[in-house]
């Protein structure tokens, strides 16, 4: 059985990412409040598995967790795209004419805005988890409150649902990353169908160092999928890059990382995994059938 240490609470998005990944495998959840308890526990366990959001379509990368991942020592093994729908949901007893607050994580919110206004007599307030805040107001009975969460999380604390499918924009993705401590990558994925990879490096202030790094890249035919900027805490105007890209030819991956190693500083490779390039899974479908839950 696999250990998955997610952050977040039972029926979470995290939850639905994890089962939807290892479908069709036994797991064990190890929920976690925290990213960096996540982290934590695959150094004190090296057979624990971590999954994290790391960006989404609307809100955009999670920052910290970029710097989290490079300093932890664990490496990327997959990935998973996940559709994101909200719902709103209430005790049984209550309904619209009594709910006077709604609770979810600040993301979450964010991305029910254009519902939120519409209901100016509901005030919004900041949870640490969408399943979470149903989980607490369930758990309490929490009379005039609501949650903002997935429909399953709702159904799993006994919650009505008032109304469903409430984000903002329904083309709501968010993309997961699976780490892995490095001495058990191999187990975890297949290094024949792999096509992706995760890069960090920095580069000397001056002018031109970054696109003759892209221009490297492109002559070995890598595709740059993103690329995302941090600044360097203490070096004014120095930056960590944190890059995508994906390949037909691992071996001239290979090629192309060796080629832009001697113009970079700090070049470090977070991991090579297999893109997930299916279209991404509605959050209604998670398998539920085989897991211990901590």
């Amino acid at each position: 059985m696999k250990r998955i240490a997610i952050q977040g609470s039972i029926g979470s998005f995290h939850d639905i990412a994890a089962h939807q990944y290892f479908d069709g495998e036994q797991i064990q959840l190890i929920c976690c409040s925290t990213f960096e308890q996540v982290f934590e526990n695959i150094r004190q366990d090296p057979t624990v598995i971590g999954m994290l959001a790391i960006e989404n379509t609307i809100a955009g990368s999670l920052l910290h967790n970029y710097e989290l991942l490079r300093n932890s020592g664990t490496t990327i093994v997959g990935e998973h795209k996940l559709h994101i729908e909200h719902s709103i949901c209430c005790l049984p007893e209550d309904s619209w004419a009594t709910i006077r607050e709604v609770h979810s994580h600040p993301v979450a919110l964010m991305q029910c805005r254009g519902f939120l206004a519409n209901h100016p007599e509901l005030k919004a307030v900041e949870a640490s988890d969408t399943a979470g805040a149903a989980k607490l107001i369930s758990g309490q009975q929490c009379r005039g409150w609501a949650a903002i969460c997935n429909v399953s999380a709702a159904k799993l604390y006994g919650m009505k649902v008032l109304q469903e499918s409430i984000e903002d924009n329904k083309h709501n993705f968010t993309r997961f990353l699976v780490v892995s401590n490095p001495n058990k990558a191999d187990f975890l994925r297949r290094l024949e169908t792999t096509n992706k990879a995760s890069l960090v490096f920095s580069l000397p202030h001056e002018a031109g160092s970054l696109s003759q790094v892209l221009s490297i890249l492109y002559y070995y035919k890598i595709n740059l999928t993103k690329i995302q900027s941090l600044p360097i805490i203490g070096h004014e105007w120095e930056y960590m890059f944190y890059v995508d890209v994906t390949f037909d030819n691992i071996t001239r991956y290979r090629q192309s990382i060796d080629a832009i190693m001697p113009l970079t500083s700090e070049l470090k490779v977070l991991g090579e995994y297999k893109d997930d390039g299916k279209q991404p899974v509605n959050n209604n479908t998670a398998g539920r059938q085989t897991d211990g839950r901590i």
